[in-house]
């Protein structure tokens, strides 16, 4: 039956099968969830039930005091070049980092072994940089160029 409605099997066992209002789009109430079984990331604006690998994945909360970043800030061609210190080992890296405006996201996945460094175009200048931790999780940093 879930299948056939195109339903989630829990929701519909639940009794709690409810349309979602109308998405504003709303930059500022963006949500991130990560999936701990494939690593995928999943963004919504929104309330709303996200599944990855067969598990409900909850939002992500950014840390209340992010640890300090020291971010070093190049104009290359049309890009701002962002880079940082932080390890980058498959044991403890970066997961994503995501330049959020008012209406829109630039998501960036990155890799262990990989430079902890992004390019976001320098159309606007003001924003918020999320950066996700496999170790410490969550952190948001404003960016006021």
């Amino acid at each position: 039956m879930a299948a056939l409605l195109g339903a989630d099997l829990l929701k519909l066992l639940q009794g709690e099968l409810r349309a979602n209002r109308p998405d504003s789009g709303n930059m500022r109430r963006l949500r991130f969830s990560v999936c701990p079984v494939c690593g995928n990331v999943l963004t919504s604006t929104g309330d709303c039930g996200i599944f990855c690998c067969g598990r409900r994945l909850e939002p992500l909360s950014p840390a209340a005091e992010p640890e300090p970043l020291k971010l070093r800030v190049e104009e290359m061609d049309l890009d701002y070049y962002i880079s940082w210190d932080h390890p980058m080992r498959k044991e403890h890296f970066l997961r994503f980092a995501a330049y959020v405006q008012d209406d829109r996201v630039l998501l960036i996945r990155l890799y262990p072994e990989q430079e902890p460094a992004v390019r976001i175009p320098a159309t606007r200048r003001d924003g918020t940089l999320y950066l996700y931790c496999t170790s410490h999780g969550l952190q948001r940093h404003a960016l006021n160029f």
